[in-house]
């Protein structure tokens, strides 16, 4: 009886492909071997393929890779045996999982496994970009009608002050001008010489008066 962590059936041909690749890896990459060692690979996004034993026990040890590797869109099958799984990684022991990091020589084996389990276990879907342009498009509407407003409200205002001066405002040239008006009227004119002369005349005639004896 299958694993309740076995999530698909991986044929033969696409088992026998994911071992060759965990040898030439090994030799020429770069592999993770044991369920923690896949789990930290899986987790950092380093890995590329995952390989699980079909036969774990206890299945907590490797129950969450699948999950895991659908959250990080990393491609993942299944070999029938811990010991198989060892061997083709170049251990005396069992091994519950690989993941390869580095395939080496051993891309072209890695993609076509890739491509095989595509149809069962597919990655999950990214995001919509859109959504995330139209949340940066709507900052940059809001700043541009800030400035626009202002720019606006400088336009309007020119046109209001020079309304003002036609309508019978006093210009700045008229206020200097009535300003000058008003010093005068308060400092009083001066009488005209003429008008002061009078006086030295009737103090000249009583100075030649002869005194009488």
């Amino acid at each position: 009886m299958a694993k309740s962590y076995v999530k698909f059936e991986t044929p033969a041909d696409v088992q026998a492909k994911a071992l060759e690749a965990i040898t030439v890896a090994a030799d020429t990459g770069r592999i993770r071997k044991g369920a923690n060692e896949a789990t930290k690979s899986i987790e950092s996004g380093n890995a590329t393929l995952v390989v699980i034993a079909e036969d774990v026990d206890p299945e907590e040890v490797v129950m969450h890779l699948p999950m895991l590797c659908t959250e990080k869109n990393i491609s993942y099958c299944y070999v029938a045996t811990k010991k198989e799984l060892g061997t083709a990684a170049g251990l005396p022991v069992t091994c519950a999982a690989i993941s390869i990091e580095k395939p080496g020589n051993a891309a072209e084996l890695v993609k076509s496994v890739q491509e095989k389990v595509a149809k069962y276990a597919p990655a999950k879907a990214a995001p919509a970009a859109k959504e995330e342009k139209k949340h940066e498009h709507k900052p940059e509407a809001k700043h541009a009608e800030k400035k626009e407003a202002p720019a606006e409200a400088a336009k309007e205002a020119k046109p209001a002050e020079k309304t003002a001066v036609k309508d019978g405002a006093p210009s700045p040239k008229a206020k200097r001008e009535e300003k000058k008006a008003g010093t005068a009227a308060k400092g009083g004119a001066q009488p005209p010489k003429a008008a002061r002369e009078p006086k030295k005349e009737g103090a000249a005639k009583k100075e030649a008066a002869p005194k009488k004896e």
